[in-house]
C-alpha cells in the first residue's frame, strides 16, 4: 500500500503536467469590409494552424458578435486571444472588473491588430496591466507602412522567425508601461517620415511620435510581449498591432510569430524551431469571410501576393 500512492501521485502529476492546454479566441464583429478586418476568418485560420501544430494547444473560436454569450468558457483557458475592433467599440470596455478577476489567475491575454487599442482611462490602464502597453489616441498612430524586421530579439517567441518586410496598419509609438518594466519588444523598425505626413488627430499624428521618429530616430515597437508580477499570478501578454489586411496570414513568418506569441501566453515552452505554421494557400484565406469578394481583393492578386511572400 505505501507503493500505490507515490504511484498514483506521479501519474496523476504526469497527466496534468501535460494536459492540453486551452486557447479561446473572441472574434470581434464585422469591420472593414472584404479581407481587411476579417476578425473571424482570421481567429479560424490562427486557431486552425496552432492546433494543427501539434504542441498540446486546443483552440476555439467564440464568435458571438462581441464578449462571449456564455463567458464560463472562459473560466479554464490558458490563454484568450482578442481580435476585434477597438476604441469605444473594444469588447471588452463593459467587461473590465469580470475580465479582470481572469488576468488575475494568470490566464494569457493576446490581443491583434484594433484589439490593442482602448480608450484611456480605465480601459487602458487595464491593458497596462494585463498586455503591458496599448494604442492610446492622441499618443499612438495607425499608418500604413512596410515595416522591415531586420533583426528580432532571442526570446522564445521569435523562435523560427526570419527576418522579413510586410505592408500593413502597423500602429506604433504605444504607450507602455513605465520604463517598459516586464515589457521586451519583439518586432521593432523605424519608420519612414512619411508616416508622419497627415494632419494631427487622434489617430493620425502628434508632436510627442514626431519627436520620437523624425527628431531621436527611435526604433517603434509593433509586437511586444509581457510578463505580469505575481500579483496577476505570473500571467503573459501579447500585443501585436498587425493584422489589417487579410492576406498577411499568408506570410509564414507573420503567421508563426503570432502563434508563438499565443502559444507563449498559453506558458507552452515554444520550441527552437517556433511552432509550426503550416501552408497557407487561397482557400485558406477566402474561407469564413465577412463580406462577399470585391475587385480590390482579386484572386489574382491574392496569389500574386502570396508568391511575394516565398521571395
Amino acid at each position: 500500500m505505501k507503493l500505490i500512492y507515490p504511484i498514483l501521485f506521479l501519474i496523476f502529476s504526469g497527466f496534468f503536467l501535460n494536459a492540453e492546454k486551452k486557447v479561446v479566441f473572441i472574434a470581434g464583429k464585422k469591420s472593414h469590409g472584404y479581407f481587411s478586418h476579417e476578425h473571424i476568418a482570421g481567429s479560424k485560420l490562427l486557431s486552425k494552424y496552432i492546433n494543427q501544430a501539434e504542441v498540446g494547444i486546443k483552440s476555439m473560436v467564440v464568435t458571438d458578435d462581441g464578449y462571449p454569450k456564455n463567458p464560463s468558457i472562459l473560466e479554464d483557458a490558458d490563454s484568450i486571444v482578442v481580435y476585434c475592433d477597438g476604441g469605444g467599440r473594444h469588447l471588452l470596455n463593459s467587461h473590465l472588473k469580470e475580465f479582470d478577476i481572469l488576468m488575475k489567475r494568470g490566464i494569457g491575454l493576446a490581443c491583434i491588430h484594433y484589439g490593442v487599442e482602448v480608450p484611456k482611462g480605465a480601459p487602458g490602464n487595464y491593458f497596462l496591466k494585463w498586455l503591458g502597453g496599448y494604442f492610446e489616441t492622441n499618443w499612438s498612430v495607425n499608418p500604413h507602412w512596410v515595416a522591415n524586421f531586420s533583426k528580432l530579439p532571442n526570446h522564445p517567441v521569435a523562435n523560427g522567425v526570419d527576418q522579413f518586410s510586410i505592408n500593413d496598419e502597423w500602429y506604433y509609438h504605444m504607450r507602455f508601461r513605465e520604463a517598459m518594466s516586464g515589457v521586451t519588444p519583439i518586432l521593432s523598425a523605424l519608420p519612414s517620415e512619411e508616416t508622419l505626413r497627415r494632419k494631427d488627430g487622434p489617430h493620425s499624428n502628434n508632436p510627442h511620435v514626431r519627436d520620437a521618429v523624425i527628431k531621436r530616430k527611435e526604433a517603434q515597437h509593433v509586437a511586444w510581449v509581457y510578463q505580469r508580477g505575481k500579483d496577476y499570478n505570473e500571467g503573459r501578454g501579447f500585443g501585436f498591432t498587425g493584422g489589417h489586411h487579410h492576406v498577411n496570414w499568408g506570410s509564414d513568418n507573420f503567421r508563426k510569430l503570432v502563434l508563438n506569441g499565443i502559444a507563449w501566453t498559453a506558458k507552452l515552452k515554444i520550441p527552437k524551431e517556433g511552432l509550426k505554421a503550416g501552408k497557407v494557400d487561397l482557400n485558406d484565406l477566402t474561407a469564413n469571410q465577412d463580406y462577399p469578394t470585391s475587385d480590390r481583393w482579386s484572386e489574382e492578386k491574392i496569389k500574386s501576393v502570396l508568391n511575394d511572400f516565398k521571395k
